[in-house]
């Protein structure tokens, strides 16, 4: 008697549409999973896909830009709604290594409606160079955005974000200062791994000391 089992494995999917509208811009994007497929690039006036040529494709009906410019258009006569951003965290995307090429990551979250604007600043000074993405929606209908800066960390330098949005009165600023790490000292790992190879060297002294004196007491 042969049993014969057949395991069904259901994957579950999330998908989303989002079409909105400022004084100053439009959105259309299409996300799968939490990653944006598709977005209206309204000064190319066309469907962008930004993800990588080694995946399958998605395409999408003929007409789905002009759709998306006719859909901003009429959300325009709906009352203005503002949301000023929940919270802002900058960091890096890599362990800081002092002249090694890193990035510095500005996440922007709980902002209403989209998009936000964000300027970056190092030692005071503008830079520029700077990308961000395309608004992403939260579960709860705010908008979250990243801004990348490229960047070689040297010590004492101080890099700041700036974020503007129409439900701020001034910008939302937030500083990273690169300091001193472990990493940066050549002392430190030597003397650690020295100071660990005599404390195990002085147990095996003291183990082999206490088996010989119970080894005469035995004889």
């Amino acid at each position: 008697l042969k049993a014969h089992c057949v395991l069904l494995i259901l994957s579950l999917h999330s998908d989303i549409t989002v079409t909105g509208c400022s004084d100053s811009d439009g959105e259309k994007m299409y996300g799968l999973d939490g990653e944006e497929v598709a977005y209206a690039d309204f000064n190319k006036k066309e469907m962008i896909d930004p993800q990588p040529p080694f995946i399958d494709r998605i395409t999408y009906q003929e007409g789905t830009y002009e759709y998306a410019v006719l859909f901003g258009k009429g959300m325009k006569d709906f009352p203005p709604e503002q949301d000023a951003p929940s919270g802002v965290m900058i960091y890096t995307r890599d362990e800081v290594e002092f002249g090694e090429e890193n990035t510095l990551i500005c996440h922007v979250t709980g902002f209403y409606p989209a998009p936000v604007n964000v300027s970056w600043t190092k030692n005071g000074q503008k830079v520029t160079g700077s990308s961000i993405n395309t608004p992403y929606p939260n579960k709860d209908g705010t908008f979250k955005q990243t801004s990348r800066l490229q960047f070689t960390p040297q010590l004492g330098d101080i890099y700041s974000c700036a974020v503007q949005h129409l439900a701020l009165t001034e910008p939302l600023t937030k500083i990273y200062e690169v300091e001193a790490s472990a990493r940066s000292d050549p002392g430190v790992g030597p003397s650690v791994f020295c100071g660990v190879g005599l404390t195990l060297g002085l147990l095996g002294v003291a183990a082999g000391t206490f088996f010989l004196v119970k080894g005469n007491e035995c004889s």
